[in-house]
């Protein structure tokens, strides 16, 4: 797995590097939020939020724009403002400083397996649903041959919900696969993403609240129950 650090700390970077190779990871190491934006896509991100030309949120965002890369923070920010906006513009997960390399090797590999459960619940390459298309090999999502301009987490939440259309995917669940175990965010967090992706769906029939339960896809005019 290539990673990408992102870290202007040598005292923390170097040893990082050298830790991370030890268990089979190969790092490459850039010292500013300018080029981490400018480096090639890596299977990895570990960003740290205390850049010194662009902050660390900001770069997140805007790696999001681009990618669905899995991306874990670095901060020795005790704000947990700075914590929670970074999970909620698309970070899957942070690790306060100082930490230990294995924890943070355990850490990747939780995300990577969270990453790797949700790509497989849209199990054929497209997924018809009615107008709407799944490619999971691209990560597109298409409304009548119209491709719908979703966030990652947008995708994943609706690749889970259309892993089963019609079935109702419990709030827990949803939390854990698209965000993280144990999330700790703002409790909106998931009716504001479902609100996103019922208007670009083009109406809220698309997915059904379950109040105190959780959501389901409806194909419009699919005979969903």
């Amino acid at each position: 797995m290539r990673v990408l650090l992102v870290e202007d700390d040598e005292s923390i970077a170097e040893p990082l590097v050298d830790g991370l190779s030890r268990y089979g990871f190969t790092t490459v190491r850039v010292g500013t939020g300018a080029q981490a934006l400018a480096a090639p896509l890596h299977d990895f991100v570990l960003l740290d939020l205390g850049l010194p030309d662009i902050d660390g949120i900001d770069v997140c965002r805007r790696l999001r724009q681009v990618s669905d890369v899995p991306i874990i923070m670095l901060t020795a920010r005790g704000d947990e403002s700075d914590r929670v906006l970074g999970l909620e513009i698309g970070a899957d997960d942070y690790l306060p400083k100082p930490f230990s390399t294995r924890e943070l090797v355990a850490r990747m590999r939780a995300v990577g397996r969270r990453t790797r459960t949700v790509t497989a619940q849209v199990s054929a390459p497209a997924n018809p649903l009615g107008p709407l298309t799944i490619d999971d090999r691209t990560r597109q999502a298409s409304l009548s041959g119209v491709p719908l301009a979703l966030t990652p987490k947008e995708y994943h939440l609706l690749a889970l919900l259309a892993a089963d259309p019609g079935a109702v995917v419990e709030r827990r669940r949803i939390l854990e696969q698209v965000w993280e175990p144990n999330f700790f965010g703002r409790g909106k967090t998931l009716d504001f993403h479902v609100a996103t992706l019922r208007r670009k769906l083009g109406g809220p029939e698309w997915i059904e609240n379950r109040r105190g339960i959780g959501f389901r896809l409806v194909v419009p005019g699919g005979g969903g129950s």
